[in-house]
């Protein structure tokens, strides 16, 4: 049987959960995304998708999947997989179209920079495509470093790769300055 964890932050009537890829609430996640790459990009992008094995985002390899559900219904929802021993790779964020606007795509980062900091990651990592302006825009509205010229055509560099840097928690026993 397949466990559900589920947190009990509630925003816009949002639930959290950590759920593996197999989950069934996982398939309109990926199949709108498949859907919504091909359409940008003119080629089937469910490949790209299913580049990375599923064992990648579960914990035993240093990763996780998360949705945002309402009703009981996926609207939102993202990845990260282990980049390397300090850096999570941030993968399949994605937003259901009919929730848009409504700063769930920010929810899910937040999820997912909580969680990797709480695995000891102390850097996330991703690229978004150059036609996806608006994931482009969010990256940069929420204190992710560009790791390309800005100024430059985004077709011409290819896929957009951004990072940053996560705080570290205090250790344990050691007081803090206010």
């Amino acid at each position: 049987m397949t466990s559900v964890t589920e947190t009990p932050e509630r925003a816009f009537d949002v639930t959290v959960v950590h759920v593996p890829v197999s989950h069934p609430l996982v398939g309109p996640l990926l199949r709108e995304l498949g859907h919504e790459y091909s359409t940008r990009y003119g080629k089937d992008a469910h490949a790209e998708i299913s580049r990375y094995p599923d064992e990648e985002f579960t914990p035993a390899h240093g990763g996780l999947l998360l949705l945002l559900l309402e009703r009981g219904r996926p609207v939102a929802g993202g990845a990260f997989r282990r980049h390397d021993a300090a850096t999570a790779e941030l993968k399949r964020i994605w937003t259901h179209s009919a929730h848009r606007r409504r700063g769930l795509a920010r929810r899910v980062l937040a999820e997912l920079e909580r969680e990797a900091a709480a695995r000891g990651y102390r850097r996330i990592y991703l690229t978004t495509g150059p036609r996806q302006p608006e994931a482009r825009g969010l990256y940069l509205r929420t204190g992710y470093t560009p790791l390309f010229d800005t100024e430059a055509d985004p077709e011409t560099i290819g896929p957009l790769p951004f990072e940053k840097h996560l705080p570290v928690p205090p250790s344990p026993g050691k007081a803090t300055d206010l």
